[in-house]
């Protein structure tokens, strides 16, 4: 109750023009408040989700700098209470530069709902893919320099504090534990990346916009945001059999080089993105490897297409990542296929919205369905009804199958 109510307060003050009287009128401030409820459909129907949520946007400027703060609460009600700032950078504009720095994320790329060379802020992974992808995409502390040439843009980014991938808890429904044969002992010395100079990750883009088409060349090193988990077994001596399991989790470098483009052809649009990594670890029960991990490169790589037919927004993407240099010891598919496919339509004067996202994972006949209903009741106030439907029994989404649920998103936005 006293977090609803603090809630409720700190939404009415900057309703009412509070944090205006505080802060110049140049100063802008957007925002929502949020109900989003979610309801497992198996069981005894729990609530997966019971979370009130405040976003505010500050943005100010004043010449040629100007800043950006996006701080947010999550009211968990079936968990603890996040506050914490999205976003918090500011900016320098000159005649043929712009300089960003501070707390910021960074998109880069052409795909939706995958990441390929749109790999520097890190993910929130604590609700898998269900969250908009402004809420899973990190902010991260970095340094952003954009210099214009005509049409063209060079972008340089250099991140100095490494931020990984943040995942479920352990009591989650989203948290899922390495299968070992037998309960493994866990040593973290090394799961932490040093802070300096040194360990710094950098990324440079070159994008282009021309009559015919838009494309982005861009290369990076960087730290590999899951870590590698390196096992250590131990054997019985007298018995062969194994007598314990050491695991250490270990963040390494990557170095990747990719680049995006989207053309318009008939009123259709393609799009294509890829990327190859150098440096990536994968699980093996070759035992000849020690630690129980190889060394390998990936393509990774998309083609999609978006089009309209009757009024009708469609988009398909196909998706591959493919280990270079394969060895059948290695656990994971050579080939890992992955098609997306949206599909909506806008009625009552682009007020109500049906959409569909879906994922379907070829490799493991598995699948991720996201219909919903949206309906916007008057201007800034609008209603979400979904499910979220996992199939399968195996992989990326069919180890979910379990956590199917209907949610609701009330939303006001100011």
């Amino acid at each position: 109750m006293k977090k609803t109510i603090l809630f409720l307060a700190t939404a009415l003050f900057l309703l009412e023009g509070g944090a205006s009287k505080v802060w110049a009128q140049s100063t802008n401030f957007t925002g929502y408040l949020r109900n989003y409820t979610g309801i497992l459909l198996k069981d005894d129907n729990d609530f997966a989700i019971m979370q009130d949520t405040f976003d505010l946007r500050i943005e100010h400027s004043r010449g040629k700098v100007g800043f950006k703060a996006n701080p947010y609460i999550y009211f968990n009600h079936n968990g603890e209470t996040e506050i914490d700032i999205r976003q918090s950078y500011m900016d320098i504009y000159l005649d043929t530069v712009d300089i960003r720095f501070g707390k910021q994320q960074i998109v880069w790329g052409k795909a939706d709902g995958v990441s390929i060379t749109d790999v520097i802020s890190p993910k929130d992974m604590r609700e898998f893919l269900l969250p908009d992808f402004e809420e899973i995409r990190l902010g991260i502390q970095a340094l952003k320099i954009d210099y214009y040439l005509g049409d063209n843009t060079l972008e340089l980014v250099w991140v100095p504090v490494f931020t990984p991938t943040t995942m479920p808890d352990a009591d989650s429904i989203w948290y899922r534990q390495p299968d070992f044969p037998i309960t493994p002992t866990f040593d973290y010395s090394k799961k932490d990346v040093t802070s300096d100079l040194k360990s710094g990750e950098i990324f440079v883009k070159f994008s282009a916009i021309t009559s015919g088409i838009d494309f982005e060349i861009m290369a990076g090193s960087m730290w590999d945001d899951d870590p590698t988990l390196h096992v250590q077994k131990t054997f019985n001596s007298t018995t062969g059999q194994l007598s314990s399991i050491t695991v250490t989790p270990e963040h390494h470098m990557l170095k990747l080089g990719g680049g995006s483009f989207s053309t318009t052809v008939g009123g259709s649009v393609i799009r294509g993105e890829t990327a190859y990594y150098e440096g990536k670890y994968f699980k093996s029960d070759d035992p000849a490897v020690t630690d129980g991990v190889m060394e390998k490169n990936v393509m990774h790589y998309l083609l999609g297409l978006d089009f309209t037919i009757l009024d009708v927004k469609m988009s398909l993407q196909l998706i591959e990542q493919q280990i270079q240099d394969y060895d059948e010891q290695i656990l994971d598919d050579e080939n890992v296929d992955t098609v997306t496919f949206l599909i909506n339509k806008d009625f009552l004067r682009e007020t109500l919205r049906l959409e569909m996202f879906s994922y379907f994972d070829l490799n493991n006949d598995g699948s991720l369905v996201r219909p919903k209903i949206s309906y916007d009741l008057i201007d800034g106030f609008n209603i979400i009804v979904g499910l979220n439907i996992f199939n399968g029994t195996e992989g990326k989404f069919g180890q979910y199958d379990d956590n199917d649920m209907v949610y609701s998103k009330v939303k006001y936005s100011f």
